[in-house]
């Protein structure tokens, strides 16, 4: 809210006469804080929200403006959690993505989780959520630090990935897919390692974060977040970071469960190529190519820095509860609870 265009919006509106009441979301927000939001402004007679940040905020934003003209808790609407159905009304809502990663200004859902040994991550979601207004601006992402635009960066590229290889994928998901994965190749490297306030690679990222919030929307996602949706009901972890820190071994083995299996590497040959094409790598040999993916996939996490899961709390006993309450969503190849454990000791 300090930033020098922050700063200057809300003076201009000031001096316009329009009113505001201002929020700040320091955390991945939860029912809780969706509600006192709400308990502040409801019947003040608000006629726009405007989300300004990250993920976290952007989705705070949503939920807040489905709430405002409804009864209740946002807990009561929350899929897998409450018992009703939200109607769909909502105040207008503008989202302004200082980061690039989730891709909620594309989305129709609001994520909200309470952690703990009880805890979930659940969405709030109807068609009419998406925002009305998405402003992308690439130069509001030139202070992101390199962390947090690691972190988010991260996020992107396995939504992309999990969406192109997701069982529910078409030819328009792909295209968008393909060309997003192309832009993070190219730019996230780079911007976490000293190129921070490029212009033109903070544009890729900003276009990378956009189209994987379209293709998800579109086609679903896979095993990586359905650990993210699992283990951030237990512990309070950032989902960029948990994404990004998944991301290298479960790809590995999503595409080399795909490429043993006849039926799938039979239906998916084409679109591998296409993917290792996209990443800069060619071949015949899908399986040297796929080895070559995975090993770029590994050398991105190790450049970004990413820290261990442990950091965040994750015990063995808690990777057990996380792999019982963990989906394969739409990912082509379905892991056992067993080799779900694994994964997150690898990656403690």
């Amino acid at each position: 809210m300090r930033s020098e265009q922050y700063q200057q919006l809300t003076a201009r509106l000031r001096s316009m006469g329009v009113g505001m009441i201002e929020a700040r979301v320091t955390s991945e927000p939860s029912p809780q804080m969706v509600d006192c939001m709400v308990q502040e402004v409801r019947g003040v007679g608000i006629g726009l929200v405007v989300a300004i940040g990250g993920g976290s905020v952007m989705d705070a934003g949503k939920a807040v403006s489905a709430m405002i003209p409804v009864e209740g808790s946002v807990r009561d609407y929350l899929e897998g959690v409450g018992t009703k159905t939200h109607p769909g009304c909502k105040v207008p809502l503008v989202a302004i993505p200082t980061t690039s990663g989730t891709g909620s200004e594309a989305t129709k859902n609001a994520v909200l989780s309470e952690t703990g040994p009880d805890g979930y991550k659940r969405s709030l979601r109807h068609d009419h959520f998406v925002p009305d207004y998405a402003i992308i601006d690439p130069s509001l992402t030139l202070t992101c630090p390199p962390d947090i635009t690691a972190a988010s960066g991260m996020d992107a590229l396995n939504q992309l990935l999990e969406a192109f290889l997701s069982v529910k994928a078409t030819p328009y998901t792909d295209a968008l897919a393909l060309s997003g994965i192309e832009a993070v190749f190219e730019a996230l490297e780079p911007l976490v390692n000293g190129q921070g306030d490029n212009l033109v690679l903070r544009e890729k990222m900003a276009y990378g974060a956009y189209v994987s919030g379209i293709a998800l929307a579109h086609a679903g996602l896979g095993i990586v977040h359905g650990f993210a949706s699992s283990l951030g009901g237990l512990i309070p972890i950032p989902h960029g970071n948990l994404c990004g820190k998944l991301n290298a071994e479960v790809m590995t083995d999503v595409i080399k469960g795909i490429l043993d299996d006849p039926e799938l590497n039979s239906r998916y040959k084409p679109k591998l190529k296409r993917l290792f094409s996209t990443a800069g790598i060619e071949g015949s040999d899908l399986n040297q190519s796929a080895l070559a993916f995975s090993h770029r996939l590994y050398t991105m996490e190790e450049h970004l820095k990413l820290p261990g899961l442990e950091t965040y709390g994750l015990t063995y006993e808690l990777a057990k509860v996380a792999a019982e309450k963990t989906s394969c969503k739409e990912s082509p190849l379905k892991i056992p609870k067993e080799k779900m454990i694994e994964i997150l000791m690898n990656n403690r």
